[in-house]
């Protein structure tokens, strides 16, 4: 009596764990997915093309569509994060996937302003350290409610910091805000990853598939914000500017 109740614990273990792995894999996959897409979209939004259309040639300034592409992320994740949960599995990934691409072409004066070099070398940095926080996230006991808070608290204060910057243009209040935003996101790589395994250990089993995927698309869009955020304040240290 006793082997068998082991023998089923051991099963219903291995089983959890096995569905534990395909649902992070499942939420890295996505996050990969969309990285690659905002690449391919910000090398075709560094063409000259795209920034005649962003860039107005009378001002030197953002054009209403270039405003329009920098802000469009932003209201796109907002109706992704609070529509979600009452859209279709096939509407998600769409909006998911269109928000990459917008996000992309928002990012596309990057590549004009830094080089190619330094931004491909401050990608391997930041993925080396998303690598790292995702892997503590995964694997620590400790529970780091508490530091996402914080850091979350912390996020509030960045973005604070960076609206007064653009009417003080300091680069004091610039260089104070890129170093707060990396120990920001990389404490936050770490807490979300640990939130979203948190995500499948408390409600795996009641989740039809759909729900499931869902809720992987939406854990694989805070990390890909983590890594995206991570990389623009890392590139502020180790981009080297064009002439």
């Amino acid at each position: 009596m006793n082997f068998t109740k082991y023998n089923t614990s051991v099963q219903t273990s291995a089983k959890y764990d096995v569905g534990l792995r395909a649902y992070m894999l499942q939420v890295f996959n996505y996050m990969a997915i969309a990285l690659v897409i905002t690449g391919v979209a910000a090398y075709y939004a560094s063409s000259d093309a795209f920034m005649s259309l962003m860039i107005s040639q009378s001002s030197n300034s953002l054009s209403p569509f270039g405003w329009a592409i920098q802000l469009s992320p932003l209201f796109i994740v907002m109706f992704l994060s609070y529509k979600i949960n009452s859209m279709s599995l096939q509407a998600a990934q769409i909006t998911f996937w269109v928000y990459s691409v917008l996000m992309g072409l928002s990012l596309g004066i990057l590549l004009l302003q830094y080089t190619g070099e330094s931004i491909a070398k401050t990608f391997l940095i930041t993925a080396s350290v998303f690598g790292t926080m995702s892997l503590y996230g995964y694997s620590t006991k400790k529970d780091l409610t508490s530091l996402g808070s914080f850091m979350m608290m912390g996020v509030i204060g960045l973005v604070i910091a960076s609206l007064i910057n653009l009417f003080l243009q300091s680069s004091a209040i610039a260089f104070a805000t890129s170093i707060i935003g990396v120990i920001i996101f990389t404490g936050l790589t770490a807490y979300d990853v640990q939130k979203i395994k948190n995500v499948y250990i408390y409600s795996p089993y009641s989740q039809d598939s759909e729900t499931a995927s869902k809720s992987a698309i939406y854990g694989a869009l805070t990390l890909y914000i983590d890594f995206i955020n991570l990389f623009i304040m890392l590139l502020r240290f180790f981009g080297s500017r064009r002439d």
